[in-house]
């Protein structure tokens, strides 16, 4: 059930990273239009006598549009090579080993991406909210990632035991580790798929500049409905490509 109701779960431990609503009892966090982790992290970097107050407040901002880029294009290399048909599914699947692109290098690349992408989001929320968002999305992936091992280890056995021996779970190698099999990458439909997180991204590098939260954070809800009209567009395709490929088997 997490596995198939993932992205509704995301978006509400995104909501109540925003929203915060233990504050209106613990009042943990402070009002104001700055009120939020850039905020509070420029005001922190401003005390140390280093750099002024907007100077703090750019490097911040450069930061998060880094990881949201990042995390952007880290998922969008990701979908190209695993298929936003695998990527999409509510159920698990085991169809084969997939060792290329960013799976040479690490095997979750999908999973860290969403991390850097939660850590530019967490930028926007109050403090209390940005670290209940951050510790329950990894918490929760940490969980999706070692159920998928488990269940890519008894469906494909020695052959995805010995790409795990290989292939780093989190952090990259500098290097391939898994060999290249050619396979060719789906990138207009990755980039579709991803949509969500390119539009964020390009929320913080245009909009980050007018130095209002609040703008940020509309421009984050467009980029979500964008992304839920384009979700059809994108699955379409890939449910006619596996019904096809199931066909030409039988």
């Amino acid at each position: 059930m997490e596995f198939r109701l993932r992205f509704w779960i995301l978006c509400g431990i995104y909501l109540l990273g925003f929203m915060a609503p233990w504050n209106w009892a613990l009042h943990l966090d402070g009002a104001g239009p700055n009120a939020h982790v850039w905020g509070r992290l420029a005001v922190a970097l401003s005390r140390g006598g280093t750099m002024g107050l907007m100077t703090a407040f750019n490097v911040v901002l450069v930061a998060g549009t880094v990881l949201a880029f990042a995390g952007a294009a880290l998922r969008t290399w990701g979908s190209a090579y695993l298929g936003v048909d695998v990527m999409r599914d509510e159920s698990l699947r085991s169809d084969a080993v997939v060792a290329e692109g960013p799976y040479r290098r690490m095997r979750n690349p999908l999973y860290v991406g969403l991390w850097l992408h939660t850590l530019a989001l967490a930028l926007l929320m109050p403090v209390s909210g940005a670290v209940f968002a951050v510790v329950a999305v990894v918490l929760f992936q940490l969980r999706l990632m070692l159920a998928e091992e488990a269940f890519l280890t008894q469906k494909l056995g020695a052959a995805y035991v010995a790409y795990c021996q290989q292939v780093p779970r989190i952090v990259p190698a500098l290097r391939p580790k898994a060999g290249d099999a050619g396979l060719r990458p789906r990138w207009g439909h990755a980039v579709l798929a991803e949509i969500y997180l390119w539009g964020v991204a390009g929320c913080f590098a245009t909009l980050g500049w007018k130095y209002n939260a609040a703008l940020l954070i509309r421009g984050v809800l467009i980029s979500l409905g964008v992304s839920l009209v384009l979700r059809g567009v994108v699955a379409e395709p890939g449910k006619k490509m596996l019904k096809t490929e199931e066909s030409d088997k039988a």
